[in-house]
């Protein structure tokens, strides 16, 4: 694994929640990355890119059953070598945050209460 060069705040973003799918078993295609983060799509695809030429994810299209017409989406997942590379960096970058910590998007239940863009949230 070559490292990354270049670490941006959403690329922190889109590290975390890399894990925390590493942490579910599950990998995440862009489009919910871009949810979990509240990061545009250019932004996180951009991160996304980084993060698979340093060797750190892996990317792969998901297979589609014959009846289904959508189009193809691309799987993200940390390597091996890429989950304790992204623990390390994320411990070097925010010390202070958790490391699996990641802001949900408006919509989602938040400790029990649903957060709106209208409601302002739990309060």
């Amino acid at each position: 694994m070559a490292g990354i060069q270049r670490v941006t705040g959403p690329t922190l973003d889109v590290i975390e929640a890399l894990l925390e799918a590493h942490q579910r078993g599950v990998k995440l295609h862009g489009w919910a990355i871009s949810k979990a983060t509240r990061r545009a799509g250019p932004t996180v695809y951009k991160a996304l890119d980084r993060l698979e030429d340093a060797g750190m994810i892996v990317g792969e299209w998901e297979e589609l059953g014959p009846d289904e017409s959508r189009p193809r989406r691309r799987l993200y997942t940390l390597t091996g070598d890429g989950v304790p590379a992204a623990r390390a960096l994320l411990a070097q970058r925010r010390p202070t945050t958790p490391v699996l910590k990641v802001r949900p998007a408006p919509g989602f239940a938040v400790g029990g209460r649903l957060r709106t863009p209208f409601s302002g949230g739990a309060r």
